[in-house]
């Protein structure tokens, strides 16, 4: 029996990073800031694990529209006050210079139990990500949009790459986050479960053991929210742009009314093997969208430009319905004009082309990112 349609809402999710506005170094919360921003957000802002972090949360968007609009006034307020305070945020997935060894963590006592049990493993989540929630309210249809929703994440990692730097160096890496994020128990892709009352009976034992509070320590790319009857798409770094996020947001929420439509038709995409999604995973963190992924259907590597033209095809109709598909076309403009991270690399190689050493043509990509946070707002 097919289940009724889902609303498709929207809820994004953003962290960002601190930085000091004379130094540019990353800076932890001055005192005020996160209290000023509550005072105009309220729960909309929170802190994160690192005091040099802030985590925004848009509410329950019924539009793509809607979510542009409430992200932009949570990035504008948080800029405003930040400026007020001498610092300014960056929706970026990593700093390009900093030492994750001399961060101070927020002393909550969620986080205080994270840092003891996961020890240096978290002290070293200097990284920021953005999560995408779209509504689908039936508990085994968020399981099974999920199971077939994992293939794709591959391709939304690439669109979303963001963090080529670390401590001060290339990495070569388009998607660095990921590299620190996995290190973490219960990250990347999911399981394939076959009913919502699997899943729960799965996440059930490490909860009855005493391993986990909650599911909220279940960290896959993709996973059923704890608090909301939403699925959460986490496998993306942060955007640099709003224009950036709001794309890859709408291509989200399309691809989950595609895969729904899918199944009302008795069909469903083909599930591939973990080991094959995460082979596209790694090329996507490795490469961003200047390299080619798997298409497991044709057995060959395609092209990204190619891949995603396929993907706005299939979802079309659907980015219609949602009112989004301008946004969802929008994307081939990362395609041509490269990811947060190609841009980055891009300013860096400029300015030591002009004579810039090492540090300053970092301070220089820094520069490049507190003003792309704010662009177009």
């Amino acid at each position: 029996m097919t289940s009724a349609e889902p609303g498709f809402t929207l809820g994004i999710e953003e962290e960002y990073l601190l930085v000091d506005r004379e130094t540019l170094d990353l800076a932890s919360a001055p005192d005020g800031l996160l209290e000023d921003c509550v005072a105009e957000l309220g729960d909309k802002v929170n802190p994160e694990f690192l005091r040099c972090q802030i985590e925004i949360g848009t509410g329950v968007c019924k539009t793509i529209a809607e979510a542009r609009e409430d992200l932009a006034h949570l990035r504008r307020t948080v800029a405003r006050i930040a400026g007020e305070h001498g610092c300014a945020p960056l929706a970026v997935s990593t700093h390009p210079t900093a030492d994750w060894d001399e961060q101070r963590f927020t002393d909550k006592e969620r986080y205080r139990e994270l840092e003891e049990d996961l020890a240096a493993v978290a002290r070293r989540m200097l990284i920021c990500g953005m999560h995408v929630h779209v509504g689908i309210e039936d508990d085994d249809l968020r399981i099974d949009l999920m199971n077939q929703f994992s293939y794709f994440l591959p391709h939304l990692l690439a669109l979303s790459t963001s963090s080529p730097f670390w401590g001060g160096r290339n990495t070569g890496l388009k998607s660095y986050r990921l590299t620190v994020f996995d290190n973490m128990p219960r990250t990347g892709i999911p399981p394939t479960f076959s009913s919502f009352s699997e899943y729960s009976r799965a996440a059930g034992i490490l909860i009855d053991t005493g391993l986990i509070e909650d599911c909220t320590k279940i960290w896959w790319d993709v996973r059923p929210s704890e608090k909301f009857p939403t699925v959460e798409s986490r496998i993306c770094d942060v955007l640099p742009t709003v224009r950036e996020a709001i794309g890859v947001a709408a291509l989200t929420q399309s691809l989950f009314r595609f895969l729904f439509f899918l199944r009302a038709e008795n069909k469903q995409w083909r599930q591939y093997d973990r080991f094959l999604i995460a082979e596209n995973r790694w090329r996507a963190q490795r490469y961003g969208v200047s390299e080619s992924l798997i298409d497991f259907g044709k057995g060959e590597l395609v092209p990204y430009g190619d891949l995603l033209d396929e993907l706005i095809a299939f979802v079309r109709p659907h980015a219609e319905a949602l009112g989004c598909l301008g946004e969802v076309e929008g994307l081939r403009d990362v395609v041509k004009s490269g990811t947060g991270a190609d841009r980055q690399l891009a300013t860096f190689s400029r300015l030591r082309g002009e004579g810039a050493d090492e540090r300053e043509a970092l301070r220089g990509v820094i520069r490049m990112l507190i003003d792309e946070f704010t662009e177009g707002l």
